[in-house]
């Protein structure tokens, strides 16, 4: 029998190697598993979070409210009124004044009682509010009469007519008149003419706008002044002028100035004077 025997190469001592592993392979590097979990989005918390923390709060605030409000809401107890008071006393104002203040803090109707207040004749603004913790502060500005409007009314000085019932009084006040819808044309036509008339110390005691569009006006000395529709302040700047060159003189004689001339004016007489006045023979000043 014959043996055959392989010659085999003695290996390495050592420790035994893993055997390789056959074709391609590549190494995988896991990551942590913290980094590896999904993280949470605090944004999305805020957003969260925000409503939820103003809705309690509203809640509370709610809760608070109503069980405070029966000792906040106190019945009025004091009525102060302030103002420079001439034509209206506060006893008046009080009484008017009176159906509104039986109430609580809160509830008394303040927009009504200034209402009711600027509905008084001599009342021409009305401001109202509260102070804390049981009174309603009242401040009155009264009306400022400067004219009368025909017999019926007076002006203040925003030429609105208000009727304060009674106008004895008032007889001193110049007495202005024409269209409704022209009371404050009217007004300002008369602060500007009193000015103007002012260097000659005239006072205006009438002025009218009659239904054509002419003015009238009466000086308290009585002298008549007929202006026509167009141009008055400077027609009144010409009378200005030649009253104080040429008719100073005879001013207890004028009974009427016409200006209704585009370049002149005509005068009337009461009696005519002794001594010509220059200009005047035919009645009209150019």
């Amino acid at each position: 029998m014959i043996a055959l025997l392989r010659h085999q190469r003695p290996g390495p001592v050592g420790p035994l190697r893993k055997p390789a592993p056959r074709g391609a392979s590549r190494m995988v590097v896991r990551e942590p598993l913290r980094l590896r979990m999904p993280r949470l989005s605090l944004s999305g918390l805020k957003r969260l979070t925000w409503p939820l923390m103003l809705l309690g709060l509203g809640f509370a605030a709610y809760e608070l409210s109503e069980r405070l409000l029966p000792y906040a809401d106190q019945p009025i107890a004091r009525v102060s009124v302030q103002g420079d008071l001439h034509y209206v006393s506060r006893q008046a104002v009080a009484e008017r004044v009176a159906p509104f203040v039986d109430a609580s803090f809160f509830s008394v109707d303040l927009a009504s009682m200034r209402r009711e207040l600027e509905q008084m004749p001599w009342i021409a603004e009305a401001e109202v509010r509260r102070v804390w913790p049981d009174q309603v502060l009242i401040r009155l500005e009264e009306q400022l009469p400067v004219a009368r409007w025909g017999d019926e009314a007076l002006l203040n000085n925003q030429g609105v007519a208000f009727a304060p019932g009674e106008l004895g009084g008032y007889e001193q006040l110049p007495t202005l008149w024409g269209p409704r819808r022209a009371q404050q044309q009217i007004m300002q036509q008369y602060q500007m003419l009193s000015q103007l008339l002012r260097p000659l110390d005239f006072t205006v005691a009438r002025l009218e706008l009659r239904e054509r569009g002419s003015w009238f006006l009466t000086t308290g000395q009585g002298l008549e002044l007929l202006l026509g529709r167009d141009h008055v302040v400077e027609k009144m700047r010409r009378f200005v002028s030649v009253y104080d060159k040429t008719l100073k003189e005879h001013n207890t004689n004028i009974a009427r100035v016409d200006l209704r001339y585009p370049n002149g004016l005509a005068v009337a007489w009461r009696e005519m004077p002794a001594a010509p006045v220059p200009g005047a023979n035919t009645g009209a000043l150019q």
